[in-house]
């Protein structure tokens, strides 16, 4: 019988249970079980581990543990370079696009308004997400550990937060997104990119005392709302300032 010890870092803690938080600890492995295998039985999602140590050397996620291993399992970086050390993914996304389960919408509704393209439908079942995620390399978004422990998951971020505007500081904040936002520049509720549009074509469209106020419009080709800087539009940019990067 293999017997491990393991030791799990900062976040990724919270997804152990209260007895095995912040110290090593002992683990009998199943005949030829891998650090993921292992790493997934203890209750992290592997989309949540950035690297794995196993007697100080780093390795990827179908490394063999052999009995008197000790693994140390580490979460996302932020703040400290490891690019000399060995990522447990093969490669990063080159575009940040996002796919959201049905308990997300409004966390979905807030990345849209940051400009980054995000698929939500409070219909979406999880093997259709994982179908998105792969075909058009989106991150996962959810609170569902089950889903992302799913062998083909690639890329996928188990959001700890419960409220939407705590949600999307945690994405933020978590990818390093503040200087990649492009706000107010895709629809709201249909996730396509907005475009400008004369204000003389809206005279049946827009109330006329915005047309009187306002210059500057944008519409949505898919569902035709039509959006200006009125009120609404100052409160969210205020809201996205503590945020991310708003010109």
């Amino acid at each position: 019988m293999v017997t491990a010890t393991f030791r799990f870092y900062e976040e990724l803690n919270d997804f152990l249970a209260p007895a095995l938080r912040r110290r090593e600890f002992q683990r009998r492995c199943a005949r030829a079980a891998t650090t993921k295998h292992m790493i997934e039985a203890l209750g992290v999602p592997h989309t949540e581990v950035e690297l794995v140590l196993v007697n100080g050397e780093s390795t990827g996620f179908n490394h063999l543990l052999y009995d008197g291993d000790r693994v140390a399992v580490y979460p996302k970086f932020e703040a400290l370079d490891i690019t000399p050390l060995l990522h447990v993914r093969e490669q990063p996304l080159r575009v940040t696009r996002f796919v959201a389960d049905a308990h997300m919408g409004g966390l979905a509704h807030l990345l849209r308004m940051c400009g980054f393209d995000t698929l939500y439908d409070n219909q979406f079942q999880d093997d259709r997400i994982l179908e998105l995620s792969l075909q058009e390399e989106r991150i996962i978004l959810t609170r569902d550990r089950e889903l992302l422990k799913r062998r083909e998951v690639t890329h996928g971020c188990y959001v700890h937060a419960l409220k939407s505007p705590q949600q999307l500081q945690e994405v933020i904040t978590r990818l390093d997104l503040s200087t990649s936002a492009q706000p107010f520049t895709l629809c709201l509720d249909c996730n396509v990119p907005l475009r400008a549009i004369d204000k003389t074509s809206l005279l049946r469209r827009v109330p006329t005392a915005v047309l009187e106020r306002q210059n500057s419009f944008v519409t949505c080709d898919q569902c035709h709302r039509v959006y200006w800087e009125g009120s609404h539009w100052r409160h969210m940019r205020e809201f996205l300032q503590a945020i991310v990067d708003v010109d």
